[in-house]
């Protein structure tokens, strides 16, 4: 059932208006409501509606903003963390953490305006209108003009700031991601730099193209909760990262395992959890579209996983749990774009393709390119994305979502092309102002003795 729709700004005036009552005399009281009448409201930007509160939807996507940072932190740290070996553990983990202030900071900075504001100057000789296909504007720059009365315009239920705080989970965790391509090489500085920039000149872009008004969105490319914005975006990124710093001293020939398989246990149980507010969340309400969003994302997860499993075993004659933990990501990876679009039975399908696609990925084509992908982050999250962005064209359902209508995927592919594409080159650009500027690879001795003394002089006992 849906809450009633409670219009703030009347709320708000006549609160204003009982106060006023109570502390002046009626003479004066008078005036000052003529006055308070005649005073105009501030002007909305164009992004904007004002806010009619739902108080169901809000509180859904309260708990579903704490889930999505869950899988962050502590989530991803420990699911990272626990795949390293003992020496870089702490570096590990301290990347989430480092990446996730850098990032959360600048979305209320700059990101997103950027994401979600309209672009209404012209630049480079383009029309605003052309801008806008590809990036926002600076309209809502250190959040300007946002109030508590407002709302994003497709979401006008949903106060702005709360809207703001759930985007800002997904802008998050999606360059915490691409620390698993390069883990136990990389220096702090150099890492927060090239987070710094991807994060305005990378994800801001794409997600604006996708979400926020820009070309792909309006061209009906489908991507329900960022199978191209979060994971394919990251996992290209961290493909890119990965050729660009070299493979690790010792790869191919040392012993490389695991420090601590139960932190990635109770860091894949966080990301699981946290992913339905992931995708769920998405639907921004707690409608039937968040419910099918919510089965499909776990039905995905578990038929992904044992797909994996059995593919594992079939081949290695002894299933580990890493593999496991592993197919369950890979399901939720690949059900993300399609998630509110598919029906039951599509999920199911999408998450038993999943769990062999990405062992091939993050196994045998890793090995026959010979790439230094630390924690698979292009094996699981590119190409897992990729599959679950082309698989919604497919099983796209229109009795689940009216959006559904006309899916294709041919335009999934497009879609799919220019993500990687912008991605790609956009990282690698970004890696060679690092490179010259903080640099980005530790020395030899530092990478031997290992991240967590070299960097950090702490120890992980």
């Amino acid at each position: 059932m849906t809450a009633p729709v409670v219009t703030v700004a009347h709320a708000a005036a006549v609160t204003s208006e009982a106060a006023v009552s109570e502390v002046a005399p009626a003479s004066e009281a008078a005036p000052a409501e003529a006055a308070a009448a005649e005073a105009p409201a501030p002007a909305l930007l164009a992004h904007q509606k004002p806010l009619e509160l739902d108080l169901a939807s809000s509180s859904f996507v309260f708990l579903s903003t704490a889930l999505v940072l869950m899988m962050t932190l502590p989530g991803l740290a420990l699911f990272y963390g626990g795949m390293v070996r003992k020496k870089n553990v702490i570096a590990t983990v301290t990347q989430s953490v480092a990446v996730s202030c850098v990032a959360g900071i600048l979305w209320y900075v700059v990101g997103y305006s950027l994401s979600f504001g309209v672009a209404d100057k012209a630049l480079f000789g383009l029309p605003a209108e052309t801008v806008n296909k590809f990036i926002g504007g600076f309209d809502t720059v250190l959040l300007k003009g946002v109030t508590k009365d407002t709302a994003f315009n497709l979401a006008p239920g949903l106060p702005e700031m709360l809207w703001i705080s759930y985007q800002m989970t997904f802008a998050i965790i999606t360059p915490a991601l691409i620390t698993g391509a390069f883990a136990e090489r990389i220096k702090l500085s150099g890492l927060l730099l090239f987070m710094a920039l991807w994060s305005v000149f990378v994800y801001a872009p794409i997600c604006h193209q996708v979400w926020g008004g820009g070309f792909m969105g309006s061209m009906g490319v489908l991507d329900f909760a960022g199978g191209a914005v979060v994971h394919v975006n990251s996992g290209v990124a961290g493909l890119v990262a990965a050729l660009f710093l070299g493979r690790r001293k010792g790869y191919g020939t040392e012993e490389m395992a695991p420090n601590n398989l139960i932190f990635v246990m109770i860091g894949a149980a966080l990301l699981f959890v946290g992913w339905i507010g992931f995708n769920a969340g998405s639907a921004w309400t707690p409608d039937g579209i968040g419910a099918a969003a919510l089965l499909n994302t776990i039905l995905a997860a578990l038929a992904a996983a044992l797909s994996w499993k059995l593919v594992e075993w079939t081949i290695r004659r002894k299933p580990s749990l890493l593999g496991i933990l592993s197919g369950l990501v890979a399901g939720l990876v690949a059900i993300t774009p399609a998630a509110g679009f598919v029906n039951p039975t599509g999920a199911l399908i999408i998450g038993l393709i999943a769990g062999p696609v990405c062992y091939v990925f993050a196994s045998w084509v890793k090995k026959l390119l010979g790439y230094d992908d630390s924690l698979d982050a292009f094996g699981i999250h590119g190409a897992g994305g990729a599959l679950g962005a082309v698989l919604t064209g497919v099983f796209a359902d229109p009795a689940i979502n009216s959006l559904s209508e006309g899916a294709s995927v041919g335009t999934q592919i497009m879609g799919l092309v220019y993500t990687i594409l912008w991605s790609a080159i956009g990282t690698l650009v970004i890696l060679v102002i690092c490179k010259f500027t903080t640099g980005l690879r530790v020395s030899e001795a530092d990478e031997e003795a290992g991240l967590d003394s070299a960097l950090h002089d702490e120890v992980h006992h």
